[in-house]
């Protein structure tokens, strides 16, 4: 008797080359969507192409998919190209934000529906079925009906339906966006379980930062139609690429500075420890959690304007000579609480002084 293999041993070995975008530019008309974009996505990692809209990550994971070409360039998966197959040639499945259910088929028909296009023999379909709603923790609803489910559990069966193939590369198109912030954090969870489980290259589309933070094991920031900064979620929020990618993700400071090795002078001829990495104008950047009250071996001065309570932290804004905007300091729980009008001292670790390029 032949064994079904299951979806974990389906899984595209560890040395296999993932996806890679070879110079891949985009054009609709005159509009440029994507930029001579070069990506590789190794095999079996949660990658998520993070931006805000027009961005050109939707282009990006519409070009793997095949629902457009690109007008330039080279796309391959596992040391083949695809570029020039059709979408249904092609060993990927998408989930999207509207999940595509049938309305007229229960769960378990809508997961088997590409199964019987493919004319896998019933018996084996339906093992996979059983298996494919199993890892996505509804085992029990086969016999539902689409509106039978919360929006939940609709988009656990749109994961369902898509793993079912067993493709090499599964692509989220914005899979949580119409979802409440609590259910969306709950399955961003049992999304990154179900990656462990199946080893699937994951593909994930999201403006939600945090989102992306959360799950990926490496972040793509795109703007523009470019590729700002590849990193992990860790590089790409400490050490950011440029001033675009330390604004969209998280918080941020910003001082203009002339740098000197490890040394910044700001704007009013104050001198705060840096990172260093370049010298003469240059951007300094400094996260509100890397910055404390009180004098430290080199500080700026400011008057407290606002104070806010956010649960596990006190957000406080501070006026300086130093900075166009307010600084922000995120203080944790147990710190002294300053009051509004309080005149204060603000320092960093220099080594918490990210500097970048100056703005044009």
């Amino acid at each position: 008797m032949t064994t079904v293999p299951t979806l974990a041993e389906q899984a595209s070995p560890p040395t296999a080359a993932g996806i890679e975008l070879r110079a891949v530019v985009k054009r609709y008309g005159t509009q440029t969507a994507l930029r001579g974009l070069d990506l590789e996505i190794r095999d079996g990692e949660f990658f998520c192409l993070l931006g805000p809209s027009g961005c050109g990550k939707t282009t990006t994971l519409n070009l793997i998919g095949g629902f457009v070409g690109p007008t330039e360039g080279e796309i391959w998966i596992q040391g083949r190209r695809i570029d020039t197959l059709p979408p249904h040639k092609r060993p990927v499945n998408t989930v999207f934000q509207s999940y595509a259910l049938f309305p007229h088929m229960n769960v378990f028909e809508n997961v088997r529906f590409g199964l019987k296009m493919d004319r896998v023999p019933r018996d084996e379909s339906a093992a996979r079925v059983r298996e494919a709603l199993q890892l996505v923790g509804l085992e029990d609803f086969g016999d539902r009906m689409p509106s039978q489910l919360s929006g939940g559990q609709q988009q656990r069966v749109a994961v369902a339906r898509a793993l079912v193939k067993r493709p090499a590369v599964l692509l989220l198109d914005e899979p949580l966006g119409a979802l409440d912030l609590k259910l969306r954090q709950r399955l961003q969870i049992e999304l990154s379980q179900i990656h462990r489980d199946v080893g699937t290259t994951f593909v994930y589309v999201t403006h939600d930062q945090e989102e992306a933070m959360s799950m990926a094991d490496r972040i793509a920031v795109m703007n523009d139609g470019r590729l700002e900064h590849l990193g992990t979620p860790e590089e790409v929020y400490r050490r950011p690429a440029s001033r675009f990618v330390a604004d969209f993700i998280g918080d941020s400071n910003f001082f203009d500075a002339t740098v000197t090795g490890d040394v910044a002078q700001l704007t009013d001829g104050s001198r705060v420890g840096c990172a260093g990495g370049r010298n003469g104008p240059a951007t300094l950047m400094v996260r509100p959690e890397a910055i404390t009250l009180g004098a430290g071996p080199t500080s700026i001065s400011g008057r407290v304007l606002q104070t806010s309570f956010l649960g596990s932290y006190l957000r406080v804004a501070v006026e300086t000579s130093s900075a166009e905007e307010p600084v922000v300091v995120a203080l944790r729980e147990g710190s002294s609480v300053p009051s509004v009008g309080d005149e204060v001292s603000l320092s960093w670790p220099a080594g918490d002084g990210i500097v970048l390029e100056p703005p044009e």
